[in-house]
């Protein structure tokens, strides 16, 4: 493998930070969701898709 330059690297068992959809869910569940959206679970709903349906243009992540 290492001919190939392909490296094997071992992760922790449970690296929340390397995973990028924890990272997005963290964003949605702490900063982007009001308080409001938490009422029901069609409230829920609507508002994680509203979410999700605004990504990349309305929220963003900056990884920087």
């Amino acid at each position: 493998w290492r001919a190939q330059r392909l490296y094997v690297i071992f992760l922790p068992t449970y690296s929340p930070e390397l995973n990028l959809i924890e990272i997005l869910w963290r964003k949605i569940k702490y900063e982007w969701l009001p308080v409001t959206a938490y009422q029901s679970f069609p409230s829920l709903t609507s508002h994680v898709l509203q979410v999700l349906s605004g990504y990349g243009e309305k929220y963003r992540i900056n990884f920087v």
